[in-house]
């Protein structure tokens, strides 16, 4: 049977009702994407057709995006841009993994010091949190969530390091807690693109599980491209470092499953001098190619001159005054005897120029360890 114009206009209309209620709303309208909510935290704008785009005309966050503009084109005069010339003239071979223990949500540094790499493992005691979204509670108070993000990466943009109390209870205290905020702020501005996030955790055996697998470290996965657009993952472990948290964590092992890494140590309180911190120290000496590190990190009387080559940067001035008794005489010693090449960047706690101290750490012999790729992914 024909149907007339008419019945067919009622049809149409019949049928649109019924999809319009059969189909999820996120097949109906954009969706927020994670890469998205990052830009919009970083105060970059989001995509265009993002729900997020009309957000970007509240005052809050326009205030927040002239703030981060402003702090970023220093950060990128002053530091980024000298660290990135740093690393291209130094560290000339490179492993595929790097290890930033006591990094906390630190992506900003070690990306600046090892671009490109496949894999970066960060680590620190602070939590992870909720995978971040723009929620209806958030929209409410935007002013002050926002600043509250300013301020946990504050210290960081200023100085080179997080201190630690402050971002502590930042983090906690913000509607937009744990590290995911900050991370997700730092992948943006350093001009990478978010794929994919998963909450997971590892178990004892190093093997990533699901997150909330009963005693597994917590973790996240964040997989993210920068501008060539190749795949690279991120990974931020809420573990305890030391001794006595590594003996109930897996943590090691799936750090050993990336093959030998390279590793960055910064701003680390001088924890790794610690014999509580023997396991961990032990670890890095063992399953790392090249080192880049401030005094804070592996005292150089454990750097054997047998197995590793020295270059120190900058001046050594011995810790700040809140590190009482961490002066190395050792470490004195190598700057004394090298007549180190300047840095014109400042980095860890002595963090204004030409005051910070580098060490870059070279394996000597390396030819079986370097060669060792099994359980790389």
């Amino acid at each position: 049977m024909t149907a007339t114009p008419r019945s067919a206009r009622a049809g149409i209309l019949l049928l649109a009702i019924f999809f319009a209620a059969a189909v999820p709303r996120a097949w109906a309208e954009p969706a927020e994407t994670a890469n998205d909510v990052a830009r919009f935290l970083a105060g970059l704008e989001p995509a265009a057709g993002s729900p997020l785009a009309p957000l970007t005309r509240d005052p809050a966050w326009q205030h927040h995006a002239r703030s981060l503009n402003s702090a970023w084109s220093r950060l990128e005069q002053d530091r980024l841009s000298r660290i990135r010339a740093w690393s291209a003239e130094h560290l000339t071979e490179q492993q595929p993994a790097v290890l930033y223990m006591f990094g906390g949500p630190d992506f900003l540094y070690v990306d600046a010091f090892f671009p490109d790499r496949s894999t970066y493992v960060l680590s620190g005691l602070e939590p992870i949190g909720e995978i971040p979204a723009i929620t209806p509670a958030l929209r409410r108070s935007l002013a002050p969530a926002l600043a509250g993000l300013r301020s946990s990466v504050g210290s960081a943009l200023n100085f080179s390091f997080f201190i630690t109390q402050e971002m502590k209870s930042s983090l906690r205290a913000n509607r937009l807690n744990g590290v995911l905020p900050v991370l997700y702020l730092f992948l943006a501005r350093s001009g990478k693109t978010i794929h994919e996030v998963t909450l997971i955790g590892i178990d004892m055996e190093g093997a990533v599980v699901p997150a909330g697998t009963r005693d597994a470290a917590p973790g996240v996965k964040i997989v993210f491209s920068g501008r060539e657009g190749r795949k690279q993952t991120l990974y931020y472990f809420q573990t305890d470092l030391s001794d006595h948290g590594l003996g109930r964590s897996g943590f090691l092992r799936f750090c050993e499953r990336l093959g030998i890494s390279d590793a960055f140590i910064k701003s680390a309180s001088y924890l790794l001098h610690s014999d509580s911190f023997a396991r961990l120290r032990g670890f890095l000496l063992q399953r790392t190619a090249a080192l880049v590190q401030d005094d804070s990190g592996i005292p150089v009387r454990y750097l054997s001159a047998n197995e590793w080559r020295l270059r120190p940067f900058g001046r050594y001035l011995g810790p700040i005054s809140v590190f009482p008794g961490r002066y190395q005489k050792g470490l004195s010693e190598v700057y004394r005897r090298s007549n180190p090449p300047r840095l014109d960047f400042g980095v860890g706690y002595r963090w204004r120029p030409h005051e910070s101290n580098l060490l870059l750490a070279l394996r000597s012999a390396r030819e079986g360890v370097a060669q060792e790729t099994s359980g790389r992914r």
